[in-house]
């Protein structure tokens, strides 16, 4: 039964807490029917958002189906451009898909970060002298503007005066002389872009807009100027504000929580997963709209064919039933599953760049302005979060520092040797090599790795661990617990869980001398700060990260203890090492032999400059946490806490693998995939543009038709009916059933 609601996303009470405003009507009608801005159907739910996303045969995207001539993608329609190819519906927009994703890839963005470090630099030294800006005019505004014009290939002169046009329609309230003014500088830019577009067709250049102008269409005809005008257009719209909009959110964000600030600051390597809370939290596009195809419900509400449907990412992103706890942001939290870059066939292509010009503002002020503060009451928001959230502006003050670059912006999109802040929490991908295993515990084992083709590894500090890409596609977490001095091998432990989700039993079933295995990192959440005494709390396998804490303070002659708890003796591993480093300040408790540890009792014994570190059980550290709340220890505590990140995860044995063959139909070639390799590896290699990003089967940028065989699905995305159709697969996960499969590539 529909219900007739009072909702507005762009009322005032949605505007002022949006996480709120959803949240209300998720608890009391989840999806309901409005009269505002002409009708509507809203969602708030995650599963639904996320299937209307994708079910491009019931909902379209396109404005003949909304029936009006205005932009089809947002509530209310308003005037402007048609972009393409985030305005059709497949197979119309898949040639502009195919046309954009080669030029946005992870690769080809990587080889765009020297330039984004130089714009980075040279922005940063126009004000850093000056010990105060308004980061959305000085930072956010100028960084991603002038990236996304440099890669396109736009003159410098050009740079601010498309960026601004961008920034009023968001900015500025409807119909105000703001807007309008935005709405001739979007005039201005279809002009520009066309002079541009017949400029590079005439003299072509190395940047991006010369490449799509010389590309051809599946009919094998060059893109017509007005396609290119729509595609460039969306490319700048998109490249611009939205990453305003979230660096200047989590600016705000830092500075109203120092805590965290301090965190990404003595933990740097915590950025990766913070940037997809980060955006989990702070969506810049907190909605979008489609029009119904046919007759249809959605989560029990009938919506009829012609009907406009809301599809709220910020709702989708604070479900509980995804996201526990959504209103808090927690750093190491994995957030990948989150619909901040949409899902399905128009999932915003410029992800991994997005990703990249945030990090690297991000790094900047993390580096250059550690001390920054935000003027609260400067503060001006856009006059509506309905569709784009973000700042008009945001005054703030730091400490002037020193100018690092050389001040110049002109230069080649793909150069090299960019000045800029120092390499900040980048881990680095590599395969490495099994060269030696051993029981250390009761179902537990270490595991000695080696770079594949020799030469050293990269450096490690206690705390640190590495991320394994196994050859099922899981990825798995475990901690260095070798002695960082050794450049030439690490050290990891694994825990068999016999009720886990398959991950501990993969390692086990890989720990074969010679097996190869795809790793990166390190990173380090959970870093070892200077302290004059140490207590170090450890539970089970959780002993990883404390026993090359306790070694290198034990090196240096530091005053610490340990408390390492397990179910038995058999069971604790590198108890006779740790007793090696510690001695009698080791307190080993075998469950069986003494029971639980008395936690509240060692920790009250901490003494008053005694940081605190814990890993292990999730029972355990929250009992340590609990513990240090009582006594008033909290701002002293440091734990790790590895999320499983799984829960959605399908479970399937992977000893099982065989190998397949795949013909790519549109390629024309046939790739094998073996038993211990990916499928997205084996395409990768024939299909350089491949779109994709999680590797982990839920974000859906890898979604593949298949045109004949039978997929194995390992992606926790599709439905039930979905995986039965077998019309589409997960490329990054998934395997295949039959001996071999066709897919649309």
């Amino acid at each position: 039964m529909t219900q007739q609601t009072e909702f507005d996303h762009h009322s005032a009470a949605c505007t002022a807490d949006p996480v709120d405003y959803y949240r209300s009507f998720r608890e009391q009608c989840p999806v309901g029917r409005t009269e505002a801005h002409g009708g509507f159907v809203y969602t708030t739910r995650y599963a639904d958002v996320a299937r209307i996303a994708r079910d491009d045969d019931t909902f379209s995207s396109s404005r003949a189906s909304s029936g009006v001539d205005r932009v089809a993608i947002v509530i209310p329609s308003g005037p402007g451009l048609e972009q393409y190819p985030i305005e059709l519906d497949p197979p119309e927009s898949t040639g502009y898909r195919d046309l954009i994703n080669p030029l946005l890839t992870p690769d080809a963005v990587d080889a765009l970060r020297p330039m984004i470090a130089r714009h980075a630099t040279r922005v940063v030294d126009a004000f850093v002298e000056h010990g105060s800006a308004d980061f959305v005019r000085d930072l956010t505004n100028p960084l991603p503007a002038a990236v996304t014009l440099d890669w396109l290939g736009f003159p410098e002169e050009d740079w601010a005066r498309l960026a601004g046009p961008i920034h009023d329609i968001f900015a500025a309230p409807a119909d105000s002389d703001r807007a309008r003014r935005g709405a001739e500088g979007l005039a201005y830019m279809e002009r520009r872009i066309r002079e541009i577009v017949r400029q590079r067709r005439a003299e072509p250049t190395s940047d991006a807009t010369s490449v799509l102008a010389a590309r051809t269409g599946p009919d094998g005809l060059p893109y017509g100027e007005d396609e290119l005008v729509s595609v460039i257009g969306l490319l700048i719209a998109g490249g611009v504000d939205t990453t305003t909009s979230l660096t200047g959110s989590v600016l705000v964000h830092l500075s109203r929580h120092p805590d965290q600030l301090r965190r990404l600051i003595d933990s740097p390597d915590l950025l990766d997963s913070a940037t997809e809370e980060f955006l989990r939290a702070f969506a810049p596009s907190q909605s979008m709209a489609r029009t119904a195809r046919a007759d249809t419900e959605i989560g029990g509400c009938p919506v009829r064919a012609g009907e406009r449907v809301l599809i709220p990412w910020v709702a989708a992103n604070h479900d509980p039933a995804v996201f526990p706890d959504p209103a808090e942001v927690r750093l190491d939290r994995d957030a990948a599953r989150h619909l901040s870059f949409g899902i399905g066939t128009h999932r915003c292509a410029g992800a991994h760049l997005a990703r990249a010009m945030f990090r690297e503002m991000i790094t900047q002020v993390l580096t250059r302005l550690p001390a920054f503060r935000v003027l609260e009451e400067g503060l001006v928001a856009y006059p509506t979060r309905g569709n784009q959230s973000g700042w008009d502006a945001i005054p703030a003050v730091f400490p002037a520092g020193p100018r690092l670059g050389s001040g110049t912006a002109s230069g080649s999109a793909s150069g090299s040797g960019a000045v800029g802040a120092p390499l900040f929490g980048q881990a680095v991908s590599f395969e490495a090599v099994v060269v030696g295993t051993e029981p250390v515990a009761d179902g537990v084992l270490a595991l000695t790795l080696a770079r594949a083709g020799g030469g050293d590894l990269p450096a490690w500090e206690p705390g640190a661990h590495l991320e394994f890409r196994l050859p099922s596609g899981r990825v798995r977490q475990y901690s260095l617990c070798g002695d960082p001095a050794e450049r030439d091998r690490y050290r990891v432990a694994v825990l068999r869980e016999e009720n886990g989700r398959g991950g501990s039993a993969e390692m086990h079933e890989i720990a074969r001398e010679g097996v190869v295995v795809g790793v990166r990192g390190p990173r380090n959440h959970f870093p070892l700060v200077p302290a004059d005494d140490y207590l170090f709390v450890a539970g089970g396998i959780g002993v990883t990260p404390i026993l090359a804490m306790a070694r290198a303070v034990a090196l240096r002659g530091a005053a610490f203890r340990v408390l390492y708890g397990g179910r038995s003796r058999a069971t604790m591993a590198f108890r006779d090492e740790l007793a090696g480093y510690a001695g009698d300040r080791a307190e080993l408790v075998p469950q069986d032999e003494l029971g639980l540890p008395d936690l509240a009792a060692v920790l009250a014994a901490a003494g008053p400059a005694t940081a605190i570190y814990c890993c292990g059980p999730a029972g355990m550290i929250e009992a340590v946490e609990r513990a240090c709340e009582r006594l008033g220890l909290t701002g002293r505590l440091h734990v790790e806490r590895f999320g499983a990140g799984d829960d959605l995860e399908t479970v399937f044995d992977p000893a099982a693998n065989t190998a397949f063959d795949v013909h790519l139909a549109r390629t024309g070639r046939t790739v094998r995939v073996r038993p211990d390799q990916r499928l997205i590896e084996a395409v990768r290699e024939a299909v350089p543009g491949l779109s994709y990003d999680c590797e982990k089967g839920y974000c859906g940028a890898c979604e593949t038709r298949v045109l004949a065989g039978t997929p194995e699905h390992r992606d926790s995305l599709l439905t039930a009916e979905e995986r039965e159709a077998g019309r589409t697969m997960m490329i990054c996960v998934g395997r295949s059933c039959s001996p071999r499969l066709v897919l649309d590539l």
